[in-house]
């Protein structure tokens, strides 16, 4: 994939990308399926939304703690990617959590995700989701693994 355009404000991010760029990168994949939108990006974070519906719901009608933390894993991942050269390094993720603080049952939820560290070897995100209130309905924690490619 080609490198995205667009500004070269200082941030965590390796290279500048756009939303639209972001989005169409996770074409045909699992957080598509469940309707993940990356909506914003700012120096150190990125932002993403997701229906509460159908496919996000467990039985009983209330927003599966898997998809919580597809929506997790979706941010920190993407998050680590963008932060490092594509061409000399990969990640990996090491270890993901996630407290389920909160019910949802309807609307959207959104995520949002700051590092907490950001090494050579390892970093750490912290994923905080809302409900369409606000309120904080789940955080979680991502480690992912930097590795050069070979």
């Amino acid at each position: 994939m080609s490198t995205p355009d667009t500004s070269t404000e200082h941030t965590v991010w390796y290279r500048p990308f756009t939303l639209e760029w972001l989005n169409q990168w996770h074409d045909n994949t699992l957080q598509r399926h469940l309707g993940i939108v990356f909506t914003e990006i700012g120096p150190d974070y990125l932002k993403a939304v997701m229906p509460v519906d159908w496919f996000t719901k467990q039985p009983a009608g209330l927003l599966h703690g898997g998809a919580n933390v597809v929506l997790a894993e979706s941010l920190g991942s993407a998050a680590s990617v963008l932060c490092v050269d594509w061409e000399q390094f990969t990640v990996v993720g090491l270890e993901i959590n996630a407290n389920h603080l909160r019910a949802v049952r309807q609307g959207t939820v959104t995520g949002i995700t700051r590092p907490i560290h950001l090494g050579r070897s390892t970093h750490i995100w912290e994923i905080k989701i809302y409900n369409d209130e606000h309120q904080l309905s789940c955080i979680s924690r991502i480690t992912n693994m930097i590795l050069e490619r070979r």
